[in-house]
């Protein structure tokens, strides 16, 4: 009889020593020949965007194909733009007049984590970081998710081997049990992890260095400066983009009272149906496990299969379910998170409570990732700014889109840091700068007198930066370090 654990231990013991062969020589190249691989692999991942997307559809069940596509295209051909002229490999910085050289340090082998709701975007943005800052990288996929995210890897292997570099820069676990990815996590130099609350914690207790992203619970408001209809049009675009199985996507929406039944109104052109009565238990009812956990039945599905599943009848053009809620927490199931077109409904008198009633949202599950604002006041935006306990503000954006990079300048990433205050060791999106450290290399500068009683006297800095000629050694190391890299 075969034990699947073992096999799983030992194929996650094997992935890292192969990748450990690997980075040793891939570290070896220059600047512009990593920067050449990474860019021919993202043009590969972004010409098979719509076959990805179609897989992780077809597989996980979860999302729309035409936005698994943007995803991809997100994490292939805008995740290189941002990150082209990134130096991360040799010499990073090279100040004179501090006489301190600064030269990247790849981190190593590094393990990554990806979800079943964004699969095929997460192994493509992950791989490129890791290659472009110097690292191997080996996955362990969620099972749900396994087949879409080995195609994506073996797409990327493909282009390494094509590209004359080992194909083991990427490679992932094919038989991925709890007890191997716990393995992988030990074995490895960094854990990037994206998933859920489990499997973040797990990689965090691993003992290994882990950069991880904390639960999103993102409240979104709507203030009574706000231009109503772009508001509501851009929460509707991100909350069913790609069925809203995005973390940064709007959870709950605030309003204010004064422009509540305007909000109501628009929300109901286009497309929005808010629950109650029995529709709205018999929603509840859909929405989460016995134990408060979130029903993976409903997770990346749209409105009309949540409706169907509930049991209940909506017109035939719904988009999002809403569910206006009296209070936040464990009792009341649409102030959590909801990775579907699910959100919940609240109003408020002033900003001044919306801004109370939005940390209690955040601290209900989603502290330290984002919150949105719709607004024109710019008083109240710097208020919200200065006091809210998240890592991203989207101010008149897609929650979704602003978080990611799609429509904002943040960087694109598909690992949303949420700071201490979430758990998370970062508060940003994850770049490749994130993946390697710094080696300094820092010169004596000759301004201190080193006798047992020898005061510090200016005519000591005068002898001392005589004798030695700094600039002239400094240079010199940095020219064999240009060589070696």
């Amino acid at each position: 009889m075969v034990d699947k654990d073992l096999l799983s231990i030992q194929e996650a013991r094997a992935l890292v020593s192969s990748a450990r062969t690997a980075q040793s020589q891939f570290s070896q190249l220059g600047q512009e020949r990593v920067d050449a691989i990474v860019k021919t692999i993202a043009d590969a991942a972004a010409k098979q965007a719509t076959e990805l997307a179609r897989l992780a559809v077809e597989e996980t069940g979860f999302g729309k194909v035409e936005d698994k596509i943007s995803k991809n295209l997100l994490a292939s051909e805008k995740l290189y733009t941002a990150i082209k002229d990134m130096k991360t490999i040799g010499i990073l910085n090279n100040d004179l007049s501090k006489k301190i050289i600064e030269v990247a340090v790849p981190i190593g082998v590094i393990a990554g984590i990806v979800p079943s709701t964004n699969p095929t975007s997460t192994t493509i943005y992950k791989s490129l970081i890791s290659l472009k800052s110097g690292n191997a990288i080996v996955f362990t996929p969620h099972p749900s998710a396994s087949k879409c995210i080995g195609k994506t890897v073996s797409l990327i292997r493909d282009t390494l081997h094509a590209c004359g570099a080992s194909p083991d820069m990427v490679s992932v676990m094919s038989i991925p049990t709890i007890e191997g990815s716990g393995e992988l996590m030990r074995k490895v130099d960094l854990i990037l992890a994206t998933g859920g609350p489990g499997m973040v914690k797990a990689a965090y207790s691993s003992g290994t260095p882990a950069l991880g992203v904390g639960a999103g619970n993102v409240p979104v408001y709507i203030e009574r400066t706000a231009d109503i209809e772009d508001a509501v049009t851009k929460i509707l675009a991100s909350k069913t983009f790609d069925n809203g199985t995005i973390c940064a996507s709007e959870q709950a929406i605030i309003t204010d009272n004064i422009i509540d039944a305007q909000v109501r109104a628009t929300l109901k052109a286009q497309g929005g149906y808010f629950l109650q009565g029995e529709c709205l238990e018999k929603v509840k009812k859909v929405m989460e496990r016995p134990n408060g956990a979130m029903n993976p039945a409903i997770v990346g599905k749209d409105a009309l299969y949540i409706a169907d599943l509930a049991g209940i009848t909506v017109p035939s053009g719904t988009r999002l379910l809403i569910g206006a809620e009296p209070g936040v927490g464990r009792a009341y199931p649409f102030s959590k998170e909801k990775l579907t077109a699910l959100i919940g409904y609240y109003t408020v008198e002033d900003w001044n409570e919306a801004c109370e009633l939005s940390i209690k949202l955040l601290h209900n599950g989603g502290v330290g990732h984002s919150l949105a604002i719709h607004s024109k006041d710019e008083a109240v935006i710097c208020a919200f700014g200065l006091k809210k306990p998240v890592s991203r503000m989207l101010v008149n954006t897609p929650s979704t889109h602003g978080a990611v990079g799609l429509s904002t300048n943040l960087f694109p990433s598909f690992t949303l840091g949420c700071g201490a205050v979430g758990g998370s060791s970062t508060s940003d999106n994850v770049t490749p700068k994130h993946l390697f450290d710094i080696r300094r290399i820092a010169y004596d500068t000759g301004e201190l007198s080193y006798g047992s009683n020898s005061p510090i006297h200016s005519a000591d800095v005068t002898s001392k930066k005589e004798s030695i000629n700094v600039d002239a050694i400094t240079q010199m190391i940095v020219n064999e370090l240009k060589k070696m890299s």
